[in-house]
């Protein structure tokens, strides 16, 4: 054989096994780049979980704020509880209430649940942080050790003054203020009548019911029983809903629902569920406090009794139906159901302080808003 060709293949022989060493190494590498990718990919997956669980409960924190020392308690609890419906990682987390803080303003300095109490009325912002959530590195320890400890802040806290109000009731409260010789200031804690009963009116015909929902009886009882399907803005004009009686029927109905009465059939606790303390005859402090308590028999929802409430002023009432200018919206509770017969004169708390229900919103052209009305924002 040629010598030539012999020294070829000798060279050839001793390259034997290159390829299979080098596809080894190659293949090696490939499987550590995908057990990266996919450990990194679990990281990503379980700190988005523990994102949207801070997320949540900041905004549940927030909605328990209503200037008060109790209102950083339920505060508190809430984001607490809020947190402890998520499960990270297969496991549940122990979340504890020094992992929410509290401020004034949102870059300000943020205080324990103790400090916040000192001066609650100014608190306006939630922080919660998760404790660290160690997830496990199933291929590539060599790079990224055994675990991963993960955790997730969230800031959440008052919008703006709202200026435009959704869900509110279609009755109204009277403002007497500018009326020769009535005291028309509003009272934190004293009733107002939402709805007059006969020989009570404003005005002959007028019961201070609002046509918003519709001309029917329906349309009163659905828009009292879960809120007007409609935004507006103090300013506002809508007619007065002023059909022959007080509309007793509906009226109670609707009301009722919140107290988990459903009598009549023309409601149901599916679509108008029942508020969470159906205790009647407690103020609004007692209702906050959560004692006295009545739990209903159907599935509640928090805060049923808080409802938002158009004031118009006295001046704005004609005889029949005419049409008011809505002044400003207030929050009022629902002390009790109403009775049977027509109801008497219909009432409802006022409340003073900040307490986020119902659904609003700001338009940057429109009127001044409401400092004690403001709905839940997530910051940051």
């Amino acid at each position: 054989m040629d010598k030539l060709k012999l020294r070829k293949i000798r060279n050839r022989q001793g390259e034997r096994g290159s390829i299979l060493a080098t596809s080894a190494l190659g293949m090696l590498s490939v499987l550590l780049a995908v057990g990266l990718a996919v450990d990194i990919s679990r990281f990503y997956l379980v700190k988005t979980e523990l994102q949207n669980a801070a997320d949540a409960a900041a905004l549940a924190g927030v909605s328990g704020l209503n200037s008060s020392a109790a209102g950083i308690t339920d505060a508190t609890t809430r984001a607490v509880q809020a947190m402890n419906k998520y499960d990270f990682n297969q496991q549940s987390v122990s979340f504890p209430r020094e992992n929410v803080l509290f401020a004034v303003n949102l870059n300000g300095t943020y205080m324990s649940e103790a400090q916040a109490k000192i001066s609650p009325q100014d608190i306006r912002f939630v922080q919660v942080t998760t404790p660290d959530s160690a997830v496990g590195v199933t291929f590539a320890v060599s790079v990224l050790g055994n675990s991963k400890n993960l955790t997730a802040k969230a800031t959440a806290g008052f919008s703006v003054p709202l200026n435009v109000f959704c869900n509110w009731i279609p009755l109204t409260v009277i403002d007497y203020s500018g009326v020769p010789g009535v005291d028309g200031t509003m009272v934190p804690g004293q009733v107002y009548i939402i709805r007059s009963a006969p020989g009570n009116s404003a005005s002959p015909g007028n019961y201070q019911i609002l046509a918003a929902a519709g001309n029917g009886g329906s349309d009163a009882r659905e828009g009292i029983a879960s809120g007007v399907d409609l935004c507006a803005e103090p300013g506002a004009i809508y007619a007065l809903d002023t059909k022959p009686g007080v509309t007793s029927g509906p009226v109670r109905s609707g009301i009722n629902t919140r107290f988990d009465d459903y009598s009549g059939g023309s409601v149901n606790p599916t679509d108008y569920p029942p508020d969470a303390n159906v205790k009647e005859n407690i103020t609004y402090d007692q209702y906050k406090a959560g004692s006295p308590m009545q739990a209903p028999n159907h599935t509640p929802v928090k805060g049923r009794r808080v409802v938002i409430i158009p004031i118009v002023k006295y001046a704005e009432y004609d005889q029949g139906r005419n049409e008011v200018k809505f002044n400003r919206f207030g929050q009022f509770f629902l002390r009790t159901k109403v009775g049977s017969g027509n109801g008497g004169d219909i009432e409802a708390e006022y409340i003073d302080d900040i307490v986020v229900q119902g659904k609003g919103g700001y338009n940057p052209n429109g009127g001044a808003g409401n400092n004690l009305l403001a709905t839940p924002v997530l910051y940051k």
